[in-house]
């Protein structure tokens, strides 16, 4: 019994380790990508294109996404309100949800998805196949040239696409509601306006860049540390997607504490 309580405790204390020192990597690497600041003629011709890739091209998704939890959401208020409260919170519950929690937690995981798997994919393939070696062989610093476009992009992008997602989200539940439901659009505006405070659209913005920095900073992170080929760059692609969640969610905790 002693011997297994000796091994757990051994192999915690390893695991502990290990995170620790991929903490620190990831630490380093930002800490590189914020000296970079200083090169624009490296990153700012760079900015635009990530901005296409990781937030224009990401709004298919987000849209798809936020219309149908729109959806769902109005119908299942009319479901638990039915009897108990006035319609109206239909509209109350479909925004306040929308902005400061669906909208931007829905937005971010599938952005983990799409964003953090291709950008940790593409700078995995270039790792293994010495692209990277060969930028720090031209005295290109990788970190500027690589990651700080990414990073910024995404700070950028993420809060502009979740607001959009929300507004989608909502106008999608306001249609069900007047279609589906025995609503009128003046009650599902009154709702709407009845809990509805500025700070709730800069709460979802705080809460997207987060995400955004989170999704775009470990992806560039687990790319750059890929080794072992295509297998590599398959483990750093589902390991930045994984991580990514995984912080989304944590962040999603920190911010509701703190914030509200």
């Amino acid at each position: 019994m002693a011997g297994k309580t000796l091994d757990f405790i051994g192999a915690t204390g390893r695991a502990a380790l290990r995170f620790a020192a991929t903490v620190g990597e990831w630490g380093v690497l930002m800490q590189d990508t914020i000296r970079g600041l200083r090169a624009v003629r490296i990153w700012g011709g760079l900015v635009f294109e990530q901005m296409m890739r990781i937030g224009v091209a990401s709004v298919p998704i987000a849209l798809f996404i936020a219309a149908f939890t729109g959806i769902v959401l109005a119908l299942q208020a009319s479901y638990t309100f039915t009897g108990a409260v006035p319609v109206y919170l239909v509209g109350s519950l479909v925004g306040k949800t929308m902005i400061i929690e669906l909208g931007p937690v829905l937005t971010g995981l599938a952005l983990a998805g799409r964003v953090g798997a291709s950008i940790a994919a593409e700078l995995g393939t270039m790792r293994v196949t010495e692209q990277i070696d060969a930028l720090e062989t031209m005295a290109y610093d990788p970190a500027a040239y690589l990651v700080l476009p990414r990073v910024l992009a995404g700070a950028v992008m993420f809060p502009a696409v979740t607001l959009l997602a929300s507004a989608l989200g909502i106008v999608a539940g306001w249609l069900t509601a007047i279609q589906l439901l025995d609503m009128s659009t003046p009650e599902f505006v009154r709702g709407l306006e009845a809990f509805f405070v500025p700070f709730d659209v800069v709460f979802s913005v705080i809460k997207s860049f987060s995400f955004g920095l989170t999704v775009t900073s470990l992806g560039c992170f687990f790319g750059f540390r890929t080794r072992g080929g295509a297998a590599g760059v398959g483990r750093a692609a589902t390991s930045a997607v994984v991580a990514s969640s995984m912080v989304i969610l944590v962040f999603d905790a920190f911010w509701a504490a703190v914030l509200l």
